[in-house]
């Protein structure tokens, strides 16, 4: 039941000595306020980087060929290692195997390896497989991917980056069907895409690449059967550590690479990458949770030594109501609901004004993605509830000590207290 003489009261109380009670207020402030920011930040950091990752396949491996650093079979250490189509065939035959995305890169270009009429670029041109898509997929703006009959017929097609198109056509030109020079060699422009990926890049900056079919690529450009690199996605349920593992395995019985030679191929892993971006977060949040926590436990301590004063100085008072019959459940209750009005108010303030930095900074962001390792920093609902609980919790603890020493006094001592 709401008592009204109760919280006039309290206010009075409290209105006492305001410098004393704004001060109190600010411990308590000042500690949510900081909890708020600390936890919008951290998640603005974190939406920033798994932003940058996009949809790209996080149970991806990548292989490529580099040098042995051991002698093995009577060959010297030093020996390059080059992949080539047949070691394609038999990757395929990996149970844990979901998608292979053999790659090339077309390099030794020069300065500008790209032209159409009188404009001219340097460009990434990469050979590819449709399944480079899956793996790291792209938005079609205009027209389509490269797909297997592109792949099977050879065909002189390429997929070009938003920049390329900027570079090559003007503002009001459709590029679709329209023909680029690649190395002196004429490719028709399927398609036109915008990356969705940005933090993660394999040669340059995605909007300056142009994608090619791998087989054309191949006997364009005279690699033969080489190529330069595989990405490759676990299936679902499998950790890619062993798809990881096992391609590793094969390839150095192919091509005779030492089982202890750690140099003969570089690898990455993703999904290692990933779970421990995970786990830098998860530990980024729980000292997040430890700091504030902290600043406001320090806040809810002051609160409770500046109850225990006001306590001291309403002794006399207390006793009175002692005298006239308030039982200890009422002193206790009236003492604790001081701690929690002072708490609660002070804390919800903190907590509307750290939610309004956050949604300014937010706001002030460059929008329309981009390479940003800070976006949208914000705290969700289950945290705005999450504190509010804190607040009212952290008051009953900052009242019980000092009600628990209010009830202890007998009226008599406390009316002849001085």
């Amino acid at each position: 039941m709401f008592d009204l003489d109760k919280w006039k009261e309290i206010g009075s109380s409290l209105a006492k000595n305001k410098l004393r009670t704004a001060l109190t207020a600010f411990g308590v402030f000042w500690g949510i306020f900081m909890l708020v920011i600390m936890i919008g930040s951290g998640r603005g950091l974190e939406n920033g980087v798994m932003n940058g990752m996009g949809k790209f396949a996080t149970n991806s491996v990548f292989i490529w060929g580099q040098r042995t650093s051991v002698p093995y079979q009577g060959m010297q250490r030093g020996r390059a290692i080059q992949l080539r189509n047949a070691d394609t065939e038999a990757l395929r035959g990996i149970e844990e195997l979901e998608k292979l995305a053999p790659r090339l890169d077309v390099r030794g270009a020069g300065n500008n390896n790209v032209s159409r009429g009188q404009k001219s670029g340097a460009f990434s041109i990469f050979g590819d497989y449709p399944e480079w898509n899956e793996i790291d997929p792209a938005d079609i703006i205009a027209g389509r991917f490269i797909n297997h009959t592109d792949i099977t017929e050879k065909r002189k097609v390429a997929v070009i980056g938003q920049r390329v198109r900027e570079l090559l056509f003007g503002p009001d030109e459709n590029p679709i069907g329209q023909y680029i020079q690649i190395k002196g060699i004429y490719f028709q422009v399927i398609g036109v895409f915008k990356p969705l990926s940005v933090n993660m890049n394999f040669g340059g900056d995605k909007t300056q690449t142009i994608h090619i079919p791998f087989s054309t690529t191949q006997q364009a450009f005279n690699y033969g059967d080489r190529l330069s690199f595989y990405a490759m996605t676990a299936k679902p349920g499998v950790n890619a550590s062993v798809l990881e593992e096992k391609a590793l395995t094969m390839l150095r019985q192919r091509h005779k690479v030492a089982p202890d030679d750690a140099r003969a191929f570089g690898f990455f892993n993703l999904d290692k990458q990933f779970k421990q971006m995970s786990n830098l977060f998860m530990g980024i949040s729980v000292l997040v949770w430890i700091v504030g926590t902290g600043t406001l436990l320090a806040g809810v301590i002051g609160i409770s030594n500046i109850m225990l004063v006001v306590i001291k100085e309403r002794t006399k008072e207390i006793g009175i109501m002692r005298a006239i019959g308030a039982t200890p459940r009422r002193v206790t209750a009236q003492v604790i609901s001081e701690a929690v009005l002072l708490t609660t108010v002070s804390g919800y303030m903190g907590l509307v004004l750290s939610v309004f930095v956050l949604e300014m900074v937010s706001k002030a962001l460059p929008s329309g993605g981009g390479q940003q390792m800070f976006m949208n920093p914000g705290v969700d609902f289950n945290v705005a509830v999450t504190a509010l609980l804190i607040l009212i919790v952290s008051g009953v603890l900052a009242g019980f000590i000092p009600a628990r020493r209010a009830v202890a006094m007998k009226p008599i001592d406390a009316l002849r207290y001085e």
